[in-house]
């Protein structure tokens, strides 16, 4: 098919994240993850738009923000390194669906007792609704069907008392070749080089995240694209 034509979604796909794999291979996956979401920037990308909903908090008060799919939580680390260093004080809730992504979690984050460890399903947050100041995912979105991803993206806003941001990949032939090459070059791990290139398939374009956010009735959300990261963000900010 020619490179200038749309990538179909891979609809029904299932990444080997998705399913019960060794702890081993799991660690050595969210390892990959964790240092090519920095060395590409997409850890960054999410804290930017953290910082700009927390800073309309009264100062002093504790920041609280809830992660969604968190995996190995090197976002909310990422999250807690900043807000010691600005001496914000900051409550981070880390949440897995996964227990083995949040034992994994757990383990990395001993260091970091601002963060709290969940377990919980994306599509039902078993959090408060309007609790939390501001709740993220990073690379949650595309592991979602429509109808899932619907209820992803509502149940983010449910939670949400100052904003949400959803950090996901945008689909393209570009993005596509570009994941295969560094995980080839950067990684060893199977399921790294098996599902980076998946995700970008399973991911959606910017008219289909226009549309997933319309019907969970974030009509007011901004989808704001970063080619150069490979990346596409939904925020609201209420």
């Amino acid at each position: 098919m020619a490179l200038w034509t749309r990538l179909p979604r891979a609809e029904g796909a299932v990444e080997m994240l998705d399913g019960p794999v060794p702890l081993s291979d799991l660690r050595e996956c969210l390892a990959d993850i964790a240092r090519l979401n920095a060395f590409f920037g997409g850890r960054a990308l999410t804290l930017l738009h953290v910082k700009q909903l927390a800073a309309r908090l009264p100062p002093g008060r504790t920041l609280t923000v809830l992660d969604v799919g968190t995996g190995g939580g090197d976002v909310p680390r990422e999250i807690v390194r900043w807000a010691r260093r600005i001496r914000q004080p900051i409550r981070l809730f880390a949440l897995d669906r996964e227990g083995a992504a949040a034992r994994v979690t757990l383990d990395l984050s001993l260091a970091y007792p601002e963060i709290v460890i969940l377990q919980g399903d994306a599509v039902d947050l078993p959090v408060r609704s309007g609790s939390v100041d501001v709740v993220i995912s990073s690379l949650t979105l595309h592991h979602l069907d429509e109808a899932g991803a619907v209820r992803h993206l509502a149940e983010m806003d449910r939670v949400a008392r100052r904003g949400i941001v959803v950090n996901d990949l945008a689909r393209s032939r570009t993005a596509y070749a570009l994941v295969w090459l560094a995980t080839r070059l950067f990684t060893r791990n199977r399921m790294s080089r098996h599902d980076g290139p998946m995700s970008v398939q399973r991911a959606y374009v910017r008219e289909e995240l226009r549309a997933l956010c319309e019907k969970a009735g974030l009509f007011d959300a901004r989808i704001l694209a970063y080619p150069a990261l490979l990346r596409q963000c939904v925020v609201r900010s209420k």
